[in-house]
């Protein structure tokens, strides 16, 4: 893989350029990667049941940092563990919810 060294001006580098995406990981290390082309792919019905749970785990997780108690119970559960409230959330759909009804 390459790295990149940005000049120090540069504080942030996002987004995509052409074929190649640009991204930063929660560490601060940025990754450049050429976009993917799915535009072919046939999906079997196991991928699309899957891509329907992210979807709804997409809309729970918007729901709830919507929602000023759920954002904040994410908040605090996040904050303890060095990561982002709306992924946090998004992971918790995948767990029914244990963080939100408490018992994590």
């Amino acid at each position: 893989m390459a790295e990149v060294d940005l000049n120090p001006t540069i504080r942030r580098l996002r987004g995509k350029l052409g074929d190649v995406v640009f991204r930063q990981t929660p560490s601060g290390k940025l990754t450049m990667i050429k976009r993917a082309d799915m535009s072919n792919v046939d999906w079997n019905q196991a991928q699309q049941d899957q891509r329907q749970h992210f979807k709804e785990a997409n809309t729970y997780a918007q729901a709830a940092m919507a929602n000023e108690t759920l954002r904040l119970i994410y908040e605090n559960a996040a904050r303890k563990r060095k990561k982002n409230p709306y992924r946090l959330a998004f992971s918790d759909y995948f767990n029914d919810k244990k963080i939100a009804s408490g018992e994590d």
